[in-house]
């Protein structure tokens, strides 16, 4: 569902993602980690075709981002991590754009679902103005989810939620994806990452250190230990001798 191959993005002189191959399945939840500037936003904008590849190809359910990109966006969601609301539209106004925006039949009973299951229903009629950070991001979450994207682009969700909310994100996540949908979460909270996410690619100064079954991960950066957390497996990968040769190449 998602093809990314010999993706580089340079901005100016600043190499920001260096020939990355990946590709995310139906059904899967990739988890994209890396400390700060590895690249996971670029990469992630780039997929949603926000922002165009340097060199190489990108693939969203089947249609090339920069050649079809219509086609391409239609099939995606994507949630950054500061979502941009219209400060003078109400949540409910909300999900009726993007039902316009994506021609969504039949939208006003699934909105219902959504703002039940994110706690909006009594802001319905709230300006984004008016909401709180945490609103916000599940008011942009509601609004990813109205179309039934077969892609879904998350960038640090949780950011803002309390317990209640991250828990509803993660369960909301994991039903996607088992209804199909391939689906990306870029976050540093590896605690949540490890807990929902299925395959994981790990970045470092554009690079990728790691991509496979997060199930791996440990065996790739300790063999001795499988017991290792995704923190763990994360010092050892981007601090270790993964990043040392990255760095070589570099």
């Amino acid at each position: 569902m998602i093809e990314v191959s010999g993706f580089r993005k340079v901005y100016r002189e600043t190499v920001a993602v260096e020939k990355l191959d990946f590709n995310v399945q139906p059904g899967q939840i990739m988890g994209l980690v890396g400390p700060n500037g590895a690249g996971k936003t670029t990469t992630l904008r780039t997929i949603a075709g926000i922002i165009p590849p340097t060199d190489g190809t990108v693939g969203v359910a089947g249609h090339d981002i920069v050649k079809d990109a219509i086609a391409a966006k239609s099939s995606l969601a994507y949630v950054p991590d500061d979502p941009k609301l219209f400060d003078q539209l109400t949540v409910w106004e909300h999900l009726e754009f993007v039902s316009a925006a994506y021609r969504v039949a039949d939208w006003r009973e699934p909105g219902e679902a959504l703002l039940a299951r994110f706690d909006l229903t009594e802001k319905r009629n709230t300006l984004a103005q008016e909401l709180s950070r945490g609103m916000r991001q599940k008011v942009a979450i509601c609004c990813a989810y109205l179309h039934s994207p077969k892609v879904i682009l998350f960038d640090e969700p949780h950011t803002g939620l309390d317990p209640r909310g991250i828990r509803t994100m993660r369960d909301s996540v994991m039903e996607r994806a088992e209804a199909g949908a391939s689906v990306v979460v870029s976050s540093h909270l590896l605690v949540l990452v490890e807990d929902m996410c299925t395959d994981l690619l790990i970045l470092h100064k554009g690079q990728c250190l790691f991509f496979g079954p997060i199930g791996e991960a440990r065996a790739a950066f300790d063999a001795a230990d499988t017991d290792l957390s995704l923190e763990e497996v994360f010092f050892q990968a981007t601090e270790g001798q993964a990043a040392a040769a990255a760095e070589t190449v570099e």
